[in-house]
């Protein structure tokens, strides 16, 4: 039998072949944190002090599952402009 992991707080990221399209991120994974799964993104970039990777994070998307903004108090009312 296969044995169970705790995959809640960590992430993963995969190195990504950017083909012809120098845009596409260098590494790409996901996250899970307190349950809620992201998709990373990583771009190697250089600096004067070398090297170093930026990202960006999104919520990861499930299928056939339409996510609705959050709702603001009051955001029904009249606005006088």
């Amino acid at each position: 039998m296969a044995q169970q992991y705790d995959n809640n707080n960590t992430f993963v990221l995969f190195k990504n072949d950017q083909g012809n399209n120098p845009k596409r991120p260098n590494y790409t994974g996901s996250a899970n944190l307190d349950g809620i799964e992201f998709r990373l993104s990583g771009w190697i970039r250089e600096s004067a002090k070398g090297k170093f990777i930026s990202g960006q994070v999104q919520l990861k998307e499930v299928q056939g599952e339409t996510r609705s903004k959050p709702t603001v108090e009051g955001a029904d009312e009249d606005v006088p402009f």
